[in-house]
């Protein structure tokens, strides 16, 4: 499985960036796809996460800013980003879990970079 994000940029506080990810390879039907930030100095974390039943969950900070949506039939998940801030700085990945085996494998995809300043 791979997955290729892209959509980053730079923009300033105030504005604007969608972000997509494409899976490829070995998709189950069951899964969920997610977007993670990194900021510099700090530690991974969850943004937004699609489930292929259809549930959505945002992590607080951006609630009402970000939405989370997905093309099951392309393996495609994107965030629409408004309202940015300087703190929505970082690198941002998606991820793809799935089950086999009895258990859940995560893959990631290479980062891209959302840079929020005036």
């Amino acid at each position: 499985v791979q997955l290729q994000a892209s959509g980053g940029g730079s923009v300033q506080p105030g504005g604007s960036l969608n972000l997509s990810c494409t899976a490829s390879g070995s998709i189950f039907s069951i899964n969920i796809m997610s977007w993670y930030r990194q900021a510099p100095g700090k530690q991974r974390d969850l943004v937004a996460s699609a489930g292929s039943g259809g549930y959505t969950l945002y992590v607080d900070s951006v609630k009402g800013r970000f939405t989370i949506s997905r093309d099951s039939a392309n393996n495609t998940v994107y965030l629409q980003m408004t309202s940015l801030k300087p703190e929505d700085t970082a690198v941002y990945y998606c991820l793809l879990g799935q089950w086999g085996g009895g258990k859940r494998v995560d893959y990631w995809g290479k980062g891209t970079l959302v840079t929020v300043s005036s």
